[in-house]
């Protein structure tokens, strides 16, 4: 029976270890069994507190002897030989809990529309097929994917895109913790190491940065240089990319900051999904969820709300005026009114982000649909919490 007196009887299981379990996680007893299967004695090294990732597992990766072997990729001697002390710094290596639940709340404000339905196809079938979604702001593309993940009971992985998100943020950077150089891995090796999906908010803000993702937006497994480890994608994983605009720029000035993305990178994903408001009868819908789910009874109040809505989306349309009214802004005005119960203030809180012309006008447009606008009604006791557009 091999013992694990020496250094190289280490690696040589927590090699077999990796091959076996590529998640870097494993039930001690597993970890037992296959010590004894592969001739060796009891790994007590790896059976300590600070490799401890949850009840009865433990991460051997963490373990400050180990230096993972890269064999399905060829490095030249000289680039590996550079690696090692690197490598050799990192006393281990911190990735989420398996324990952590990434499944998405289940919304019951949520009526699913547009694209719903083709989505969930897509990621129900657990096929690596990158989505990206395109749409203007607050018609509910975040919220479509995480009531799709939500329903299928499926792990979702959110990240928010700017022009300053680099490799570091999406992969993963080194710290000092406690005196030790740990590997923090980022959301991306999580969702890839979980088999969740990937949600990548608001991409058209990144930057030729995000060209890092390039083979893993292929399916291919990553290789972490810093490391040596190849890191493959469970089943399941996936990208899904949300955006204001189609990865072009904006000439209208509405999204500042939506940058020209890469055509080789926006050609990786699989198929674009153009996000519409939805129509006036589902969007009555959402509006009376919210306002059963905040105490309001005013059906009328709800479809006065969502005609409004939809005369100014048609005058944007013909462009007669530059701004619109969202879905996510009808919420808003909802939750305003269980607060206030006066509709005047609701509405004139929601426009007070328009300049006063526009302010002005879409006011004056919604008295003219509703004539009792300044009435006001006794505010509720409390005020539930509604999840975000």
């Amino acid at each position: 029976m091999k013992t694990f007196a020496s250094q190289v009887a280490k690696n040589e299981f927590l090699q077999i270890l990796t091959e076996t379990f590529p998640s870097g996680m494993a039930r001690g007893s597993e970890i037992a069994r296959l010590a004894t299967k592969n001739g060796f004695a009891n790994p007590g090294f790896i059976f300590k507190p600070e490799n401890r990732a949850a009840r009865g597992m433990y991460s051997f990766l963490s373990t400050p002897t180990f230096v993972p072997q890269a064999a399905e990729v060829e490095e030249p001697v000289a680039q590996v030989a550079m690696m090692a002390p690197v490598i050799q710094m990192t006393q281990r290596r911190v990735a989420a809990p398996v324990s952590d639940s990434f499944v998405p709340d289940k919304n019951p404000t949520y009526v699913p529309f547009g694209s719903y339905t083709d989505i969930k196809k897509i990621i129900s079938s657990k096929m690596f097929y990158p989505i990206y979604i395109t749409g203007l702001s607050g018609n509910g593309k975040t919220l479509m994917i995480e009531q799709v993940c939500s329903n299928l009971n499926r792990e979702l992985v959110r990240v928010n895109i700017t022009k300053e998100t680099d490799e570091t943020d999406l992969i993963g950077s080194y710290e000092l913790i406690d005196g030790n150089t740990v590997r923090r891995e980022g959301p991306v090796l999580i969702a890839m190491r979980r088999g969740a999906v990937l949600l990548m908010d608001e991409t058209d803000y990144g930057s030729e940065r995000l060209l890092c993702l390039q083979p893993i937006l292929e399916g291919k497994p990553y290789f972490d240089k810093k490391t040596g480890e190849v890191i493959r994608p469970a089943p399941g994983f996936n990208i899904v990319a949300t955006a204001n605009t189609k990865g072009k720029g904006c000439d209208d000035g509405r999204f500042i900051g939506a940058n020209v993305l890469n055509e080789a990178f926006l050609d990786r994903f699989a198929v674009t999904f153009e996000q519409e408001y939805p129509k006036s009868k589902v969007e009555e819908s959402i509006v009376l969820l919210n306002f059963k789910q905040l105490g309001i009874e005013d059906e009328d109040f709800a479809k006065k709300l969502v005609s409004w809505a939809e005369v100014i989306r048609k005058s944007f349309e013909e462009g007669a005026v530059d701004e619109v009214v969202s879905t996510r802004r009808l919420v808003r005005i909802a939750q305003a009114y269980s607060m206030f119960r006066n509709k005047k203030k609701a509405i004139e809180l929601a426009l007070n982000r328009f300049d006063s012309d526009t302010k002005a006008a879409f006011f004056d447009l919604y008295e003219k649909l509703d004539v009792n606008a300044d009435v006001s009604v006794g505010a509720p006791e409390a005020t539930p919490e509604i999840t975000e557009l």
